[in-house]
């Protein structure tokens, strides 16, 4: 009895002792990440734009183990103000989810503004980079960065040439990445999730199509052999092994979780 105790014990706490940071905290897949981390024991400050949503993401986790950092994931001082608060905090940093996005518009390239390419690209591929440059030299050996790419960073999507060109290059920061921390023993790897029932996809459906966004989330789910959107959770959950010990000769991978889209 003793014995199966401590060992369901360990599996229930496999983060124990550890620090993440997640960027794009506040959002649906950084928050459902957030929950897993904290019940495995770890950790947390989450790290987004909007202090009101951080507050209430803090809120809803209602844990004494998590704090966050309101930052700019694109200027190098917001980066290093993250870097230094989950240090300041919790004394060490072990994983790092580096997380934060956004989706820019839905436009043929001939079309797209260009304002809105280099935001898409600053957020996306800028933000992916700061957080590695100034989160690898504090990070614990044997640590963990997860990086959030996406389908849209192995495969091409008419009208979301931002977006598929900065998660296309996530995967290039994160096989460098991979290379470089190696002999550190800190593991590195992307995931690529197919569309999530989020506030993301919401936006892309009715910019795809105004006013027929249901329509447009049908013809995606199509594409989709196992016929549905992905939930925030399940990415969560392959966010967690990555995360843990669990995927201790895992790095330099595309992790993909796209109920088969990429299989086509």
């Amino acid at each position: 009895m003793l014995l199966s105790f401590i060992i369901n014990y360990k599996i229930m706490k496999k983060l124990e002792y550890k620090v993440a940071i997640i960027t794009g905290g506040a959002g649906s897949i950084g928050k459902a990440t957030a929950q897993l981390f904290l019940e495995k024991g770890a950790k947390v400050l989450l790290v987004d734009l909007s202090e009101d949503a951080l507050k209430n993401t803090v809120q809803e986790l209602n844990s004494e183990h998590v704090k966050y950092c309101v930052a700019d994931v694109s200027k190098a001082e917001d980066v290093k103000k993250y870097v230094d608060e989950a240090v300041k905090s919790f004394g060490k940093i072990d994983i790092f989810f580096n997380n934060a996005g956004i989706e820019g518009v839905v436009k043929p390239i001939t079309d797209y503004p260009e304002d809105v390419f280099d935001k898409v690209i600053s957020v996306n591929v800028k933000g992916i980079w700061l957080g590695n440059k100034y989160v690898l030299p504090q990070m614990k050996d044997g640590g963990s960065i997860i990086m959030t790419s996406s389908v849209a960073g192995l495969l091409g999507f008419a009208g979301l040439g931002a977006y598929v060109t900065s998660k296309h290059a996530v995967v290039g920061i994160m096989r460098t990445t991979a290379i470089e921390a190696a002999p550190r023993k800190i593991r590195v790897n992307s995931v690529h999730p197919s569309p999530v029932n989020n506030r993301m996809m919401r936006s892309i459906e009715e910019g795809a199509s105004a006013g027929h966004g249901e329509e447009v989330k049908k013809q995606f789910e199509a594409s989709i052999p196992l016929g549905r959107y992905a939930e925030p959770l399940e990415i969560a959950k392959l966010v967690l092994f990555l995360a843990s010990d669990d995927s201790q000769f895992i790095t330099g991978t595309t992790q993909v979780i796209d109920g088969g889209m990429c299989a086509q």
